[in-house]
């Protein structure tokens, strides 16, 4: 249990870190489109600051893998939650992203439904299921997948007309958030199925099962539309709009499809669902746009 935390607060770091850099490096740069997506990662690939938030991300992915290798996904969601408090600090002090009152608040209250998440892994014995069913997966995902990007493409489209109101970027967020929900699974499918003492023997029975094709999948189309819209609004309204989308699929669609049970006892029953639940509302009721339009959009293409 204590390395999944650890292995979790790490990527907590790395993810934060991620975006940041990505957010600064994409401050400089041309607008992207999402409906061009060749020459959107061409025009990332140039940016050495953009490669070193990437890469900040892949080590946040590999960590992801060994949380999913020691902790149930309900209690891995809830404790990824937790690195949105770094991401506002962040924000706050490399992006001159100036959080509200009530942003500085809910920082205070993620941070108490992050104790309550940990408590809840004390004394734990639950299993921690390594597969799910490729019918299951695959009628979760599919579906899910297929929402995100007509969510985005219809944002795409309301951007586009004239004399329209100023976007807050939470439509965009809904979408990729969508698109990372099923990537979380995948990521877990593939923790399950790499054996650490014997890789090269585990490839084959990976590469059969749809998880590396639907990380492949989200990776490619979640990097390209995450990208433009972070380019457009803040990283502290995308980012946490992003992971409650995120942590809400993930724990509901994954629970099912992996069956894992929630703890029997009553009071950790309790505080893993209370905790992540807290968090969850306190990331909802954050303001979803700026009081300066410049600020909260960004550049448009």
């Amino acid at each position: 249990m204590g390395w999944g935390v650890a292995a979790a607060l790490v990527a907590n770091v790395l993810y934060s870190t991620g975006f940041v850099l990505e957010k600064r490096a994409l401050a400089g740069m041309p607008p992207l489109s999402a409906a061009r997506p060749g020459r959107a990662l061409l025009l990332l690939a140039g940016r050495p600051l953009w490669i070193c938030g990437a890469m900040a991300l892949a080590l946040g992915f590999a960590a992801q893998l060994a949380v999913y290798r020691t902790l149930p996904i309900a209690a891995a969601q809830g404790l990824f939650l937790s690195g949105l408090v770094l991401l506002l600090v962040l924000s706050s002090v490399v992006l001159g992203e100036r959080p509200s009152g009530r942003e500085r608040r809910a920082v205070a209250v993620i941070g108490l439904a992050l104790v309550m998440v940990v408590a809840s892994l004390y004394g734990a014995g639950e299993e921690i299921s390594r597969s799910a069913p490729a019918g299951v997966l695959l009628g979760l995902c599919v579906p899910t997948l297929a929402a995100g990007l007509l969510l985005y493409t219809a944002a795409e489209r309301r951007a586009r007309r004239r004399h329209r109101q100023p976007t807050t970027g939470v439509a965009y967020a809904v979408a990729v958030g969508l698109l990372y929900g099923v990537s979380s699974l995948a990521i877990k499918g593939v923790s399950g199925r790499l054996d650490t003492s014997d890789l090269p023997g585990s490839v084959p029975a990976l590469l059969a099962s749809p998880y590396p094709y639907l990380l492949l999948f989200t990776g490619v189309s979640g990097l390209v539309l995450s990208q433009t819209a972070l380019q457009r609004c803040r990283a502290s309204l995308i980012v946490p709009v992003c992971s409650t989308v995120t942590c809400v699929f993930a724990i509901v669609s994954g629970t099912i499809a992996f069956d894992e049970p929630l703890p029997d006892d009553p009071l950790r029953l309790v505080l893993r669902l209370g905790g992540t639940v807290l968090a969850l509302t306190v990331l909802l009721t954050l303001p979803r746009h700026d009081a300066d339009t410049d600020t909260s959009e960004g550049t448009r293409p």
